[in-house]
């Protein structure tokens, strides 16, 4: 998998990664049928209201998109409603293909596994940006055409793992679009200065966000829709599919579409059985028993349109994080590398 550097200003990083970005954004992105779905919003009272919010709490992360918008040569407006397609969810939900799944397993290694799941046409052209900016500790993370890093799966130099489930609730509102606060997450020093980002009564809709970090002992499990955020500390092995499960939000009507049902009724029978009580999410993220709806997803699954695009694992102890990105049901890496957190931010990796 490709790796990318990005530094400087917020400006220059997102240049960056739309340079990097630019033709697939173009040839893949831009002609998918959510992305032609959602292009009725341009020119919306709704779309420059989220962009008035963004740029008034996150102005750094609006100038990342906006670097991302130049680097691609493409206009700005596309380029930010891309980013808002999780807040203007007004579309059939067979348009949404977006899944993922995660599992977290709390111990003295504690381990969060991943798979990064999307539309099959991006397979390949995702890649990962190593970013050091001026401003906050450096990061890296997966990245799509035309998109914010980290609304997939990252980590910064301060040791702080964060990975991302899509969740459908029906709470839209008109705030700060949750890809702004997904990569402002990647941020934070510590967990809990991202709960408390989480916890932000102005976010325009919202994810599920599992959280860890060298040197703290917890796993947390966050679901963070647009009208609330529930936290929960992983106390055993823990598994989380894209619709909100908490008894919290028991009431808040979603969308829950057949692939998010059964991988987390299949990923919560593995973890009865005992079956990754020895720290390895794969037993979890590679299995393909449910030929229909797999929880390792491929193109050609018979009910299924999403495609696990990557799968990573993050081992967390008290002195650093061990991470793998691997394409399954492959577990050898196609990229690696250990951040040993220090105070400035700056690690070895």
């Amino acid at each position: 998998m490709d790796t990318i550097l990005a530094r400087g200003d917020a400006f220059a990083v997102g240049q960056a990664i739309g340079r990097r970005g630019g033709p697939a954004t173009r040839e893949a992105t831009f002609g998918t049928a959510q992305y032609q779905a959602l292009k009725r919003w341009l020119g919306s009272d709704r779309l420059a209201a989220l962009k008035a919010a963004a740029a008034r709490a996150f102005p750094q992360h609006m100038r990342e998109i906006e670097g991302i918008a130049a680097g691609a040569g493409l206009p700005l407006d596309e380029i930010f409603l891309w980013n808002c397609r999780g807040d203007l969810r007004d579309l059939d939900p067979a348009l949404d293909d977006s899944g993922c799944t995660t599992v977290l397993l709390p111990g003295e290694t504690a381990v969060i596994g991943h798979n990064e799941d999307g539309a099959a046409d991006l397979a390949g052209l995702c890649f990962l940006c190593d970013v050091e900016p001026d401003e906050g500790p450096g990061f890296t993370a997966f990245c799509y055409p035309g998109m914010l890093p980290g609304h997939a799966f990252g980590m910064n130099r301060l040791g702080l793992v964060q990975t991302i489930n899509n969740v459908r609730p029906h709470d839209l509102a008109v705030g700060v679009p949750r890809h702004i606060i997904s990569r402002a997450v990647l941020d934070c020093r510590n967990l809990d200065e991202a709960v408390a980002l989480l916890q932000r009564t102005d976010r325009a809709s919202g994810f599920h966000h599992a959280l860890g970090q060298a040197g703290d002992t917890r796993l947390l499990s966050a679901e963070a829709p647009a009208s609330g955020c529930t936290v929960v500390e992983a106390q055993g092995p823990l598994a989380h599919a894209n619709h909100l499960i908490t008894d919290n939000f028991g009431e808040l009507e979603q969308d829950s579409p057949p692939s998010t049902l059964a991988r987390q009724a299949r990923a919560e029978a593995l973890i009865a059985t005992g079956a990754v009580a020895a720290g390895d999410p794969f037993a979890v993220l590679f299995d393909r028993t449910n030929t229909d709806l797999p929880i390792l997803r491929r193109d050609g699954d018979a009910d299924d349109d999403g495609y696990t695009l990557a799968s990573a694992v993050f081992k967390i102890t008290a002195a650093a994080v061990e991470w793998t990105v691997s394409h399954g049901p492959d577990p050898s890496a196609v990229a690696s590398g250990r951040i040993e957190p220090s105070a400035t931010g700056e690690a070895a990796a």
